[in-house]
């Protein structure tokens, strides 16, 4: 199924590609990293992948490690990294980013979308290199606005367990931007909306709503909902978030552009789990725990620059997407 998904990301790209590329992707052998490490690969590109696998997991990307188009590097990008050959695209994906985390590890949060984010843009500056950094709906907060716009300045509480990722988001959106003022680095932000898809981990601090949902369904346990479960998000499968993602790190003339990509349809959480459960034709009770603190109540992207400017909207249906998933059986 991952094999067929990635034929379909390229498909998808309407003809661009990373052939005779080289791109370094921190985070690479994450979620989505992995994702674009597969798809630049296909396109014979080559590929450095620089992880701490803090979150990630080698697994991800083990089926390209004997290919001499693909470097796996183990490497904190808080800390300094140039590479030693010419860079043509960076694509700056590597922090932590389950809300599960926020308390656990703050600090390393922060420095994965600050310290890390500035010594990606450095070596984008020194290879005069385009540079992706995927920010995410989280800097709009709990938003006001829905569907929200990139105009829309953000609900945020600074002091909340959220602000580690939050916060730092935004400085790293900062960051980008006085890269491009400063050192006219061709930058491009993309504000990612919740994603699912094979590959998304499920464990532990790490677990995400889909694929926890999935794995507690599919063993019979109880099925974990946080408050009420009338929250809503807007689910985007991994091929067209990654399309997104590509597309506007390979197109002509969206320096300094920032551009929602994420699915414009909201389910409250509670949907989510009712339809997995019955996807699954799983037994599993509903359980129902404390909101965490700042847990925004609405989230939907207004996703109308995506569509002018890369050409994009999302293809595949959220039940669509939760086939592929559970088929895949990589949750």
């Amino acid at each position: 199924m991952i094999e067929q998904d990635v034929g379909d990301i390229v498909k998808n790209l309407d003809g661009l590609s990373f052939e005779d590329t080289t791109v370094l992707v921190t985070g690479g052998s994450g979620f989505l990293g992995s994702w674009i490490c597969d798809v630049v690969h296909r396109q014979n590109g080559r590929v450095l992948c620089l992880d701490n696998f803090s979150s990630g997991r080698k697994e991800n990307v083990e089926h390209l490690v004997n290919d001499d188009t693909f470097m796996l590097i183990r490497h904190d990008i808080s800390n300094p990294y140039q590479p030693s050959e010419k860079i043509d695209v960076v694509f700056h994906l590597a922090s932590r980013a389950s809300p599960l985390e926020f308390d656990q590890f703050p600090i390393q949060i922060i420095k994965a979308n600050s310290l890390g984010t500035l010594n990606a843009l450095g070596i984008a500056k020194k290879h005069g290199a385009r540079f992706l950094f995927t920010s995410t709906s989280e800097v709009y907060g709990d938003a006001t606005v829905i569907p929200t716009p990139e105009s829309y300045n953000g609900n945020v509480n600074t002091l909340g367990v959220r602000g580690c990722y939050d916060e730092s988001k935004r400085v790293g959106e900062a960051c980008c931007m006085a890269y491009l003022r400063q050192h006219k680095v061709d930058v491009r932000i993309a504000r990612i909306f919740n994603t699912y898809g094979p590959r998304m981990r499920a464990d532990g601090y790490y677990g995400r709503v889909v694929p926890r949902f999935i794995e507690q369904a599919n063993n019979g346990r109880p099925i974990t909902i946080f408050g009420s479960g009338e929250q809503t998000r807007s689910f985007c499968y991994v091929t067209d978030q990654v399309a997104a993602l590509l597309k506007l790190a390979g197109r002509d003339g969206l320096t300094g552009e920032v551009i929602n990509i994420g699915m414009p349809m909201e389910i409250t959480i509670l949907d989510l789990a009712g339809r997995i459960k019955k996807f699954l034709s799983s037994d599993s009770p509903f359980v129902f725990q404390p909101l965490p603190a700042d847990d925004p109540k609405r989230r939907c992207p207004d996703i109308g620059k995506a569509g002018i400017m890369l050409d994009w909207e999302p293809r595949v249906a959220l039940e669509e997407g939760l086939r592929r998933m559970i088929e895949a059986g990589q949750h």
